[in-house]
C-alpha cells in the first residue's frame, strides 16, 4: 500500500466515521494558496474543519504526533481563510483531528476523533 493509497483509505474511514456520529459532510480536500484541509464539515452549529492523520505502523509515532507546528500553522490559515471566502456558515467553529490506525492488510485498527486539536491562537 502506498502513502497516497493509505491517505486516501484514512480520508474514506474518518468521512464515514463522522458522519455515523451526526457531522454534515460539507466539503472534502479544501484547498488554496495557504494549504489544504482533508474535511469541512458541520455538527451542532459549528463550523468543523478535520485534519485526518493516517499510519500504518508506530514505529515513527502515533497519527497525532504526526502534526508539526508549521502544519497547526497552515491548518489555521486554511480554516480563515475559507471562513473570509464562504457565506452562511456558523459562528463557531474549531479544527479537530481524526487518527486513523491501519493493520498490514488495511484493516481500521483505531479511529479516534479529537475534538479542537488545533487551537486557534
Amino acid at each position: 500500500m502506498t502513502r497516497k493509497t493509505t491517505g486516501i483509505l484514512g480520508e474514506k474511514l474518518a468521512n464515514r466515521f463522522l458522519v455515523e456520529r451526526g457531522y454534515q459532510i460539507i466539503e472534502t480536500n479544501y484547498r488554496c494558496r495557504d494549504g489544504e484541509i482533508d474535511i469541512v464539515a458541520s455538527k451542532d452549529d459549528c463550523l468543523v474543519f478535520v485534519e485526518v492523520r493516517t499510519k500504518r505502523s508506530r514505529l515513527f509515532g502515533t497519527p497525532e504526533e504526526s502534526i508539526t507546528t508549521t502544519k497547526k500553522e497552515h491548518l489555521r490559515a486554511v480554516a480563515n481563510r475559507y471562513r473570509e471566502t464562504h457565506t452562511g456558515l456558523p459562528p463557531s467553529w474549531r479544527i479537530d483531528l481524526v487518527a486513523v490506525e491501519l493493520g498490514k492488510t488495511g484493516q481500521p485498527q483505531r479511529i479516534e476523533l479529537i475534538e479542537n486539536a488545533i487551537e486557534d491562537e
